[in-house]
């Protein structure tokens, strides 16, 4: 049996969402809605590689 090909969008996509998840359950700022300044990469790195996953699924139905 062979291996599925890595799906490197839907890894990094996960990968963000874990960051992003995990910051903003240590940081108080961040809970509140109000990202803070080091929060606001990760979140925006995240809601780009969605933007991007589910986009390309749009494409591939």
């Amino acid at each position: 049996m062979s291996a599925q090909p890595t799906d490197d969008l839907f890894v990094r996509y996960m990968k963000a969402f874990e960051d992003s998840i995990t910051h903003t359950g240590d940081c108080l700022a961040c809970q509140g809605g109000t990202p803070c300044a080091e929060g606001v990469p990760s979140h925006e790195r995240f809601a780009r590689l969605q933007d991007a996953y589910l986009a390309r699924s749009k494409q591939q139905r």
